[in-house]
């Protein structure tokens, strides 16, 4: 039988090849399927990854028992507290980083972290160390007493009633409702920067400070965790102080927000749950900072960049604001300070309140290489004459100096002029106080430490106010992160 040829089957005509758009190629496509995908992947996947590391999280509760506090606003403030906490790091580490001395129970660093409500800003406020504060009334963390409210120290707060005192103190003085507490330790900072792999900071000009060894020349560094401790804890590196280190603090703090949130880290489930698992097992927090609070903050960092963190210290009406019992202490500006805190309470940016007036310094004092804020002093009395140590001691409290407030009498009470002691690693702060002294006279003693001596003479007839170096040229009041990290 003669066979049918089989039947060709035609193909179906193709429709036309449009042409690929230049906008959006072929692999950006598949990059943000791909990002998606991990999104989507840590949102579904991310709270069985780190629901566990409420364990690990060491808790405080700050908020016990606390009554007439603030009104919420909307957001999320936490205050995060830097503690002393040499007491945990390693012999070898505290010789390295110049870690020495009893740790002092107290806060190193106060800010007050503020994130908007639509998760796309964080505000961070730095309060100085030094403020003065007034506790609200309150029982002592040690022995139980019961105490009035009194003038203090802010960072004091912290070694006299603990996290609570703390809290109560800060919204006492800002009206800002605090909804978290984060402390965090030498050792939890190191391990977290550490564990980011360092963190990258610039400098135009060099950087030493003798009290925590740091020494950096001009330019970029990355530092791991010893040497950025150094770098934040520097008080002694210019004349600025306590202020100066903290807006180095605020400058690291960008640098590590930029490292975070632009090295993976927050869209990888693992790495997040490793990175955060390696951070909390040294940190203290209230109850309430969970598994979610964990979540909500890495979701929200997700699309941070630098420029989304703004960074502001407290305005500061008044520097050496002597108070009897407690030193030198810093008031705060009442009016720019109020509409700092308004912005947080309104959850408003902070660079939407207008600039804060500049503490007037005291005019015609002479200046100095060091700020008297700066000078740790112990008075000696070398005469005979009873009651000068302690008029030398208040009068150079007075003048803004930091006194021991607890003047003795010399070895040698026939002391005709006035003597100003001093370790040679601390020539410029002993030139301070000899400027202070009319007539004095240094002395180098080498070993002596940051502590110097004065021992009246005969001679003494007052103490003049002098003045730190001239400001730099004024910054912003508020910066941005992308304005402040390395360009």
């Amino acid at each position: 039988m003669p066979t049918t040829p089989p039947r060709t089957r035609r193909r179906p005509p193709r429709p036309p090849v449009r042409p690929l758009r230049r906008g959006r190629p072929r692999w950006a496509m598949r990059a943000a399927t791909t990002l998606s995908v991990v999104v989507l992947a840590s949102a579904g996947i991310g709270h069985s990854l780190v629901a566990g590391l409420d364990a690990d999280i060491a808790r405080v509760d700050p908020f016990k028992d606390m009554k007439n506090r603030p009104r919420a606003g909307h957001g999320m403030n936490v205050l995060l507290v830097g503690t002393d906490g040499r007491d945990k790091v390693t012999e070898t580490e505290r010789r390295r980083f110049r870690l020495g001395g009893a740790p002092c129970h107290c806060t190193d660093t106060i800010m007050i972290v503020h994130i908007s409500e639509d998760r796309e800003r964080a505000s961070v406020v730095s309060l100085p160390r030094d403020s003065y504060a007034e506790t609200p009334p309150h029982t002592a963390q040690i022995g139980g007493r019961e105490h009035r409210g009194h003038p203090i120290k802010l960072n004091a707060a912290y070694a006299e009633g603990g996290p609570q005192l703390t809290v109560r103190t800060v919204e006492n003085m800002t009206r800002v409702k605090i909804d978290h507490y984060l402390e965090v330790d030498f050792t939890s900072f190191m391990k977290t920067v550490d564990v980011l792999g360092g963190v990258r900071i610039c400098t135009a000009r060099p950087l030493r400070d003798t009290y925590t060894g740091l020494d950096l020349a001009p330019g970029e560094h990355t530092l791991k965790g010893g040497a950025a401790l150094q770098y934040v804890r520097a008080r002694h590196a210019d004349g600025s102080s306590d202020l100066g280190r903290m807006k180095r603090q605020q400058r690291f703090l960008a640098s590590l927000l930029d490292r975070a949130t632009s090295s993976g880290i927050l869209l990888n489930p693992l790495k997040f749950r490793d990175v955060t698992r390696a951070v909390l097992g040294s940190v203290r927090a209230d109850r309430g900072f969970g598994t979610d609070e964990l979540l909500d903050l890495g979701r929200a960092m997700r699309t941070f960049s630098p420029a989304s963190s703004e960074f502001t210290t407290v305005p500061i009406g008044r520097l050496g604001y002597v108070v009897p019992g407690i030193g030198s202490t810093l008031k705060w500006d009442p009016v720019g300070s109020e509409r700092v805190f308004r912005a947080l309470r309104e959850d408003k940016p902070l660079d939407s309140a207008p600039p804060r007036p500049k503490p007037s310094p005291s005019s015609g004092a002479p200046r100095v290489e060091v700020a008297p804020q700066q000078v740790l002093v112990q008075v000696e009395n070398g005469t005979s004459t009873e009651g000068l140590g302690r008029r030398v001691d208040d009068a150079l409290a007075a003048a803004g100096f930091r006194t021991t407030h607890r003047p003795v009498d010399s070895a040698t009470r026939d002391v005709r002029r006035t003597v100003v002691l001093h370790d040679p690693r601390w020539d410029r702060s002993a030139r301070s106080v000899a400027a202070a002294l009319p007539g004095s006279t240094l002395r180098a003693v080498p070993g002596l430490g940051p502590t110097l001596k004065v021992v009246t003479g005969t001679d003494f007839r007052e103490v003049r106010r002098v003045r730190g170096p001239e400001p730099a040229a004024p910054e912003p009041e508020v910066v941005r992160g992308n304005e402040v990290e390395c360009a």
